[in-house]
Order: C-alpha cells, then structure tokens, then sequence
C-alpha cells in the first residue's frame, strides 16, 4: 500500500513497479491508472484516507490474489490531487495474463464500492463533499 500526498507519479511508480517484478518469472503486470476529469466545474478531486481500514481491505485483497498466485500492488492520493492528474494505480502480477485481467477488473470495482476513502470536489477552492459520488461503507456509518 503506497499512500502519496496530491496527484501521483505515473511514470516513476509503474516503472518501479515493473523493475521491482520483471525477474520475478510471472507473465502478466497488469496496471489501472484512474485520471481526475474535468467536470462539473472542479479545478480538482480531494481525498481523505482511513489508512488502517485501508490496509485491512487491501490485506484481504493481498490474500484472494495469492489464492490464485497473484499480488496486488496499490498507490492512492490524499488531499488535492488536480484535474488531468492521477490519483490512483492498481496492479496485478501473475503468472498468468487471464488471472491478472480479471483480478484487476475486480478490484478496480470493489475499490470504487468499498475501499475507505472519502472524496470532495474542489471548486473555488473549497472542499465539497462528493455525497452523489460516494459509496456507504458497510458497517461505517457514513452516508446513512
């Protein structure tokens, strides 16, 4: 689990990641790279992190893949992260290419329903909680 302050460095962490997995003798290094869009007039996304929530929900995700001799690999922003930058990249390595596209498909979806981060629209430089955005958190209380 890495957790970046404002937008991440594509570039510097999927070749990290590549180079820390290439001897590793597995076929696939699947990555997804979410960009913040221009809409609804936000100049950008902010991100507030629940880190030890987090870190259960990747550790079950950690466990799944390996079931299946795969790893997941995560990077996330917290705070501001601007319009047209990344503040999110998901990997999967496996040995083989049909396990990491579908696990990576996976978790991308269940990252958007349950992992706990809360995201506000940056408008005018205020922070505007993304309620219509956002999922409820099992067992969280929020958005009750």
């Amino acid at each position: 689990m890495e957790i970046y302050d404002g937008s991440l460095d594509v570039c510097q962490i999927q070749n990290r990641w590549y180079n820390d997995v290439k001897d590793k003798n597995c076929g696939a290094l699947i990555t997804f790279v979410g960009i913040v869009r221009e809409e609804n007039g936000i100049s950008a996304l902010s991100f507030d992190i629940y880190e030890p929530l987090l870190k259960k929900w990747l550790d079950e995700w950690q466990k799944r893949a390996n079931e299946q001799n795969a790893r997941v690999l995560f990077a996330h922003s917290k705070g501001d992260v601007a319009v047209h930058t990344s503040s999110y990249i998901a990997g999967v390595l496996s040995p083989q290419r049909k396990v990491a596209l579908r696990l990576i498909n996976e978790f991308v979806e269940d990252f958007k329903a349950n992992a706990p981060i809360w995201k506000y629209d940056v408008i005018n430089g205020k922070r505007i909680y993304a309620k219509e955005r956002s999922q409820a958190i099992n067992g969280a209380g929020l958005l009750a």
